[in-house]
């Protein structure tokens, strides 16, 4: 029995020494202790109010429930910057009479992302996502907050693939 409680002992210190090395989210080992995400500008021809301060908002918590780094206002480790570079609906699909029948939205996001200790890591990308709706559906109210949510928790989760997770 007393062999049995140092086996398991063993073995618990064994998986909690891996987790280390590797987290569950996916992430490399991180070259840094604190990021910071600058204020993602809406720069886009057709302007949604508050999608700036969404999208910056929801990077930020991504970034902060994924990884042990630290926010920080100026000076992190990691930087996020960019802008929104494109807001558009377009129709998708018609109907024999030439109406359409299904809309997208597409949003698309500019980033430039710096690594402070390792600039190899450093790249400016484009990023960009899309929500198709029904047409006879208005883009307002839980269409619109649907929308975009789903759009940001993709393009979100595509950077810090890109910046983190490297996948």
């Amino acid at each position: 029995m007393k062999k049995a409680h140092y086996l398991i002992l063993a073995v618990s210190l064994f998986i909690l020494n891996s987790c280390s090395v590797y987290n569950f989210t996916g992430a490399s080992p991180i070259d840094g202790k604190t990021f910071q995400v600058n204020f993602f500008q809406n720069n886009a021809d057709l302007i949604e109010p508050g999608i700036d301060r969404e999208f910056t908002l929801n990077l930020q918590d991504l970034i902060m429930n994924q990884t042990n780094l630290n926010l920080v206002t100026n000076n992190g480790d990691l930087t996020y910057e960019g802008e929104i570079t494109d807001y558009r609906v377009t129709p998708m699909t018609a109907t024999a009479d030439q109406q359409a029948s299904q809309n997208r939205l597409t949003i698309r996001v500019n980033v430039r992302f710096s690594n402070r200790n390792k600039e190899t890591d450093d790249f400016e990308k484009t990023f960009e996502f899309y929500y198709d709706y029904p047409a006879q559906q208005q883009l307002v109210g839980s269409v619109l907050n649907e929308a975009i949510k789903v759009i940001f928790e993709r393009i979100t989760q595509d950077i810090f693939n890109e910046s983190l997770a490297k996948w």
